[in-house]
């Protein structure tokens, strides 16, 4: 029988309104849920991971409570945030039961979450942005979609948290609706979107803390030198202003940076960290490493395998050491369970603004489209059951997440389209996936390209086996070992 967790959801909302309250105790109960944490990761282990593996995901939990309280302490969240993120995130999200309830009920594994692009619109043209987005981009999902697939993940899945890419997320609109109304219409859900920032004012970060079911994730690049680079002289600045606005209404905020082979090191920096987190006071950070799709789409800019491994050890440092979140889907694969794409119980997949349903945002092939769905009487379970993402799905449980500790391969390359590109190219050529765009439809018949991805991925895994063999496998326990040995220590 598997145990159970140590800190429930009342128990953890207790503790954390005590900590928030009461200053002078602050410190032990952060002690206390750390410890009762790491050893519900450890005794709780019901999916038999190697110890490591349980051990990352939990410095990824505290690194992202310490994230909170600082910029509780930095007077950055307000009181009705607070409330919000208890009732919301913690509660529906974090600790949240109905998605078990959902998964059984339909007989499916389900996703934890939805990635919607619900606009290409945007007011800026980065160099090699994934999306190709620019002011030129006309289409825009309609409301009643937008609304639908909300309404669906939430009835369907139980599933209450949403990731907004685009495009700019603020640049939606349909009719007397804007993106904030739509977040308000669907106030039991958290909502992290992606955004560049320059379109936030005074009055946007006040509507904002009003909802308090929303966060921005700023897009920079480092910092004014970096970012202007890419994103166009003065947005530095911009986002500057931008969050200065969101500190002033007590909206939580993180950052989103793209780490190429030129920007990498600023990325993974103390210094970064410094100003971000421990200044301005950002609560979490995601790293989207450069991928060779979209605009002006290369190899060259892409982040080598030698400064990834640099990148993985710098962010495991962070982590550990400064308690920062700092993240991204292929450096911290461990902590995600592998790749998160085409649905998998626990991960996501992507809706754009035309309705192309793909795998991932950094897939650009999609196995439907949700217009077509819902034109034919399907629903947002019915990509689950295409042959893109079951084929994806296949791969993903041989390679580790349907194996035991001893047995799963290499998470610290777990990305099928980036780290395993065969595998991939097999997938979307065999279940006829569609390119949704030019660039993607040139990429899956080029041969350099091809060529170039392979060999990337194969140069990856050989520098990392090492690391994952030593620092995972070494550690890899069975669960009943593993949990009588907390249970002796405790």
């Amino acid at each position: 029988m598997d145990a159970q967790p140590l800190l429930t959801a009342e128990s953890t909302k207790t503790l954390l309104q005590t900590m928030i309250n009461n200053k002078t105790v602050r410190k032990k109960i952060i002690s206390f849920i750390e410890q009762k944490s790491y050893q519900d990761a450890i005794e709780v282990n019901s999916d038999n991971r190697p110890r490591q593996v349980q051990e990352d995901r939990h410095d990824y939990s505290m690194a992202l409570l310490h994230g909170f309280l600082r910029a509780f302490e930095l007077g950055q969240i307000s009181k009705h945030g607070i409330d919000r993120l208890m009732e919301i995130f913690l509660s529906k999200v974090v600790m949240n039961k109905e998605s078990e309830e959902a998964s059984c009920s339909l007989g499916l594994d389900l996703p934890f979450f939805l990635v919607i692009s619900p606009t290409g619109k945007c007011n800026l043209k980065c160099t090699g942005c994934y999306a190709t987005s620019d002011s030129s981009q006309k289409v825009s999902l309609d409301f009643n979609t937008f609304d639908r697939i909300l309404t669906e993940k939430r009835e369907l899945w139980g599933s209450h948290f949403t990731a907004i890419s685009g495009g700019e997320p603020l640049l939606w609109r349909d009719g007397k609706f804007d993106f904030l109304d739509m977040i308000e219409r669907h106030s039991n859900n958290m909502f992290m979107f992606y955004t560049n920032g320059t379109l936030i004012t005074d009055e946007v970060a006040k509507r904002m803390a009003e909802l308090g079911n929303v966060t921005p994730a700023i897009s920079v690049e480092g910092f004014e030198e970096e970012t202007d680079a890419r994103r166009g002289k003065g947005t530095y600045t911009r986002i500057m202003n931008a969050l200065e606005s969101l500190k002033k209404y007590g909206v939580f905020f993180g950052i989103s940076v793209t780490p190429t082979k030129y920007n990498w090191e600023v990325a993974t920096s103390d210094r970064l960290v410094d100003f971000y987190f421990m200044q301005q006071g950002a609560v979490y950070g995601w790293l989207f490493q450069y991928m060779p799709i979209g605009r002006g789409q290369t190899l060259d800019l892409m982040v080598t395998p030698e400064q990834r491994v640099e990148m993985y050890k710098r962010m495991v440092r962070i982590v550990r050491e400064r308690k920062v979140f700092l993240a991204d889907f292929w450096n911290s694969g461990t902590a995600a369970g592998g790749c998160l794409s085409a649905g998998r119980k626990g991960g996501y997949y992507y809706i754009d603004w035309h309705g192309n349903v793909t795998p991932c945002v950094f897939i650009p092939y999609a196995a439907d489209n949700i217009h077509r769905i819902y034109k034919s009487g399907g629903n947002i379970n019915t990509p689950l059951k295409s042959s893109f993402f079951k084929k994806i799905n296949t791969w993903q449980d041989e390679y580790g997440y349907r194996q035991p500790a001893e047995k799963l391969d290499n998470w610290l390359c777990p990305c099928v389209i980036r780290d395993h590109f065969g595998v991939f190219r097999e997938a979307a050529i065999k279940s006829n996936a569609k390119p949704i765009n030019e660039e993607a439809a040139i990429a899956l018949n080029d041969s350099d390209y091809c060529t170039g991805m392979i060999n990337y991925g194969e140069e990856l895994k050989r520098l990392t086996d090492p690391i994952w063999i030593k620092e995972y496998l070494s550690t890899a326990v069975s669960r009943d070992e593993d949990q009588q040995a907390v249970l002796s220590a405790t």
